[in-house]
């Protein structure tokens, strides 16, 4: 029989049941209602409106006797007769009342009375027992049909809930344990369900598929071999080192490079974890250091490492690897590929300009110097008056040669940076003289341009544990690119503040602002907007950041292309990094 059936004529039963037992017990509580309806209004009416007469003739005599209160419960009662005998009865109590009406003070007319009254309450209290036993007979007459039917809800549910969970739940773990086996590439897996019902389709469409993927997986197998032993060849030929881990940090291969740039022989390295060899070997320990940090970035990152006899550069890259299943929607990282470029030739050409850069901005300064000073004499009345035209030429000469000056300071602390001999001076720094010396350094071209520099600085701020005089000339830098940018008459907010644990300085400029193509680029050395004042070399704000980083600190720009730009940076508060 199929499932669906079956589940039809089981759920169909038990509905059946369900209603009959629902009809059942709704006609016998409607019975039940109907015979306690009738002994209510038809017998126990009947005793207490007897009652009421005996007492309203007990009172008959008495001031303000009840004859009235007599005669309406006996118009009642009359209008209540339902027994049998019951109407001779009543007819009777009518009779022997009026003639005690007529004579009241008749002294057996009361005494029939009551004798009435008592046949009236007598009959309707023998109404009311077998009443009584009526309803009761219905009510064990109900309880054992809604049991009986109950009982068959019951059984059924029983069955239904033995039987059907396991006809349908054990062939679909069968199927599931061979789908799991089918997705190791177990292609040998069968279902064997013989039944015709909707899980033997099933098992038969299954099996076949089972047999076509075993076909499939047999034909390409020798392709597959063949395209590993490429991949192989490939990566064993590249000159740079190479090594694949899977998802468990196993090594499953490395390259002849990366044997060589490890130390280690192949038998050593394939095939063993990541995190045993690293105990031994101090570059794989590197290599996965970031991979066995949880959230590490696996951005490129410079390493040193002695290869080929010398000191060799190499650009780490971390490269995981992930696939999202067949029938699935999460990825599933499988493992990781180690990159490491060899980038030493780039580094000693690097090296061999920063160097060059040193040497020719160390000697120009020198002559720049002296032109300076030349020209300092010549401006003195001392040496001689000058014509209109050589005052023009002198202030070219004067502005050219503090220009080149300029530049050659900023190559010079460029090739600080580069070589990583940036001298510090850190000590506790007060951030109001920072800022006075800053704001000072670049009152005159502010009035030039009739700009106004709002200072909003806090009060009692902490001293920053920082270098003051490279931090002013951070702060002088922005200072002077806003006076630049801005129009005249412009406003340029300074704001210095505490926040989240850091000291914010921060120039706010009503310029133009950045365009978002080259607000990632603002801070590359040499890097200048197109279309912009070309008036500086683009190294003012790359040696700016290098000078807060160094420091512990993080510099940045809120920008928006019409609105100006907001240069930031933040320095460690000097509690901070004591506690450090």
């Amino acid at each position: 029989m199929r499932i669906k059936a079956k589940l039809i004529l089981g759920t169909g039963v038990l509905s059946a049941l369900i209603l009959l037992l629902a009809v059942l017990g709704t006609g016998y509580i409607n019975i039940l209602k109907k015979d306690t309806r009738n002994i209510l209004v038809s017998n126990y009416n009947t005793v207490e409106y007897s009652r009421k007469m005996m007492l309203a003739l007990d009172g008959i005599h008495l001031p303000g006797g009840s004859i009235h209160q007599f005669e309406e419960n006996l118009a009642l009662q009359k209008a209540n007769v339902t027994e049998t005998g019951e109407k001779d009865a009543t007819q009777q109590l009518a009779e022997h009342y009026q003639l005690f009406k007529a004579n009241l003070a008749d002294t057996l007319l009361p005494r029939l009375i009551r004798q009435d009254l008592s046949q009236v309450m007598l009959l309707n209290m023998q109404a009311i027992q077998r009443k009584t036993n009526i309803a009761a007979a219905t009510a064990d007459t109900a309880t054992l049909w809604i049991a009986t039917a109950g009982t068959l809800c019951f059984i059924i549910a029983f069955v239904l809930l033995v039987n059907l969970p396991g006809n349908i739940a054990n062939p679909i773990r069968e199927l599931t344990e061979s789908i799991r086996q089918i997705a190791n590439k177990n292609y040998a897996q069968r279902v064997h369900f013989n039944k015709q019902n909707e899980f033997g389709d099933l098992a038969r469409s299954f099996n076949t598929m089972a047999e076509k993927l075993e076909e499939y997986h047999n034909s390409n197998l020798s392709k597959l071999l063949i395209e590993k032993k490429r991949i192989e060849t490939l990566i064993n030929n590249m000159h740079d080192p190479v090594i694949g881990l899977d998802e468990n940090k196993r090594i499953l291969f490395a390259n002849e490079a990366a044997i060589a740039a490890c130390g280690l022989p192949a038998a050593k390295l394939v095939g063993q974890l990541a995190q045993d060899v690293a105990v031994v070997n101090d570059l794989i320990r590197a290599l996965i250091q970031d991979m066995m940090s949880p959230g590490a970035s696996n951005k490129d990152r410079s390493m040193k490492i002695y290869a080929d006899g010398k000191e060799s550069y190499f650009e780490k890259n971390i490269i995981n690897i992930t696939i999202t299943p067949t029938g699935e929607t999460q990825q599933q990282q499988i493992g990781h590929v180690i990159l490491l470029r060899n980038i030493t030739p780039y580094k000693e050409l690097d090296f061999a300009k920063t160097n060059f850069i040193a040497t020719v901005s160390h000697e120009l300064k020198t002559p720049i110097s002296s032109i300076k000073l030349g020209v300092q004499l010549l401006e003195k009345k001392e040496t001689g008056g000058l014509n209109e035209d050589q005052q023009q030429l002198i202030e070219g000469i004067k502005d050219d040669a503090g220009r080149l000056l300029k530049i050659t300071g900023e190559l010079l602390n460029l090739s600080q940076v580069e070589t990583g001999n940036i001298q510090l001076n850190l000590q506790e720094s007060s951030p109001y003289q920072i800022l006075r010396y800053a704001m000072d350094a670049v009152k005159v071209p502010a009035e030039l341009k009739h700009i106004h520099l709002d200072s909003q600085v806090a009060g009692g701020l902490p001293p920053v544990k920082a270098d003051e005089e490279k931090t002013a000339w951070v702060l002088i830098n922005l200072l002077t690119n806003a006076i630049r940018y801005s129009p005249e008459q412009a406003d340029i907010i300074i704001e210095v503040k505490p926040q989240n644990k850091q000291l914010l300085f921060s120039v706010q400029d009503k310029g133009h602002g950045i365009d978002p193509l080259y607000r990632d680029k603002i801070f590359d050395r040499y890097f200048q907007i197109p279309g912009s004042n070309r008036s500086g070399t683009g190294l003012g704000l790359a040696i700016c950041k290098e000078f807060i980083e160094a420091q512990g600190g993080t510099i940045g720009v809120q920008t928006e292309q019409g609105s100006g730009s907001r240069f930031y940076f933040l320095l460690p508060l000097i509690q901070e990094q004591k506690q450090v």
